[in-house]
């Protein structure tokens, strides 16, 4: 069987596996386990509080600091769409193109990776190759946050890391960060005649909206000079609100999900700093007139650090050999990158397929881009041996 038949055979079994965020990736994280430990990985699978969520990090070669780490993100975004043609979670090939839930986002990276744990075994490596698998990235990048705080407690201090979100193998040094939130308002219910006597928290989310819209209408006028990034400034956006039980009663409750994707030092604390004042200053005073026990509250679901481009950056020179490239660009959606350079290690992102796929209908990675993604670990496989 050739590597690509090999990967495409893989990315079937991966994408069977129906790992949406909100539900677990054990089953997965075990198979592809058993397939880097037949390879004879040395494997360390650590799980999340919950007991259902697990990282995967396994090692073929020598047992010593440095290395260059394969990372990939075990889970996928709902497929709930009624345009899918077919099962996102059954593999269809039509045309070149591998249709499926997570097919470029990004298992179709893991696939390749799982695939080439043979020939990286089969070498006399002088650096180690790390296998990464991880939780939760598509809510916060929470398992790849874990990750490395198992690998600074384990003493394990790989040197690069090569991070195969779809790029159509186009090399990214830059990337915004990413910041996700959920915000809570609680009011007070009552009969909708009467509006006065409760306190209505979809209002008082809506005027919170509101003053999150003015803030990134701000943010617009300020972009970056000579900024990389499209668009060049800090950005806040809502992408979803919730509350009340029917239109003849005052909502007692309502919660807003939303982001913000900081371009410059400093953008996101002030942004967080003038919602802060605006509720504790004008909205909270409000709702507690009428009752005391009214509250906002924001939980941070993910804060995560922006991948910054440097001059030495091991992992960029290392994946420019291989794969030819001379330039590097960069982005704004997020990615794990900027956790990995937090830790200490050099990244890049590079991978298989196109982020205009991903988190839609009918999913897919092209053939072709899975063949230049097996070429690229192939020449690593060299790289590490010599």
């Amino acid at each position: 069987m050739s590597p690509l038949d090999r990967t495409v055979a893989i990315l079937g079994d991966l994408i069977a596996y129906p790992t949406v965020s909100a539900d677990s990736n054990l089953a997965l994280i075990t198979h592809a386990a058993e397939r880097l430990g037949d390879a004879g990985a040395a494997i360390h699978i650590h799980r999340d509080h919950s007991g259902e969520k697990a990282n995967l990090f396994a090692t073929i070669g020598p047992d010593r600091p440095g290395g260059v780490v394969l990372s990939g993100h075990s889970d996928v975004v709902p497929a709930l769409e009624p345009e899918w043609e077919s099962d996102p979670f059954a593999m269809r090939m039509q045309d070149g193109r591998l249709h499926g839930r997570g097919a470029c986002d990004m298992k179709g990276f893991i696939a390749c990776m799982l695939a080439m744990a043979e020939t990286f075994a089969a070498r006399d490596l002088v650096r180690p190759v790390h296998f990464a698998l991880t939780y939760d990235e598509e809510v916060g990048c929470l398992g790849a946050r874990q990750l490395v705080q198992d690998l600074a407690a384990a003493g394990i201090r790989p040197a690069a890391a090569i991070i195969g979100e779809p790029t159509n193998m186009r090399m990214i040094e830059g990337h915004k960060g990413c910041c996700e939130y959920t915000t809570r308002f609680k009011g007070l219910e009552g009969h909708g005649s009467n509006p006065d006597a409760g306190v209505n928290a979809i209002e008082y989310a809506v005027r919170y909206a509101a003053r999150m819209a003015e803030i990134g209408r701000g943010l617009r006028n300020e972009p970056v000079p000579g900024s990389r990034f499209e668009p060049p400034f800090t950005t806040v956006q809502i992408g979803r609100i919730e509350g009340g039980a029917a239109r003849n009663v005052i909502a007692g409750d309502c919660l807003i999900e939303w982001e913000m994707r900081p371009v410059r030092p400093g953008d996101a604390e002030r942004v967080k700093r003038d919602l802060a004042l605006f509720c504790d200053e004008v909205l909270l005073p409000e709702m507690r007139r009428v009752s005391p026990g009214c509250f906002i509250e924001t939980d941070v679901i993910g804060e995560v650090a922006g991948l910054e481009p440097v001059a030495d950056n091991e992992a960029r020179d290392i994946v420019a050999r291989l794969t030819g490239a001379n330039d590097c660009d960069v982005v704004a959606f997020g990615t794990e990158a900027g956790l990995f350079q937090e830790f200490g290690m050099s990244a890049i992102v590079c991978g298989p397929g196109s982020i205009e796929q991903a988190h839609k209908p009918n999913e897919y990675v092209a053939l072709s881009e899975l063949d230049a993604c097996l070429a690229m670990l192939h020449g690593l496989a060299d790289t590490l041996s010599r």
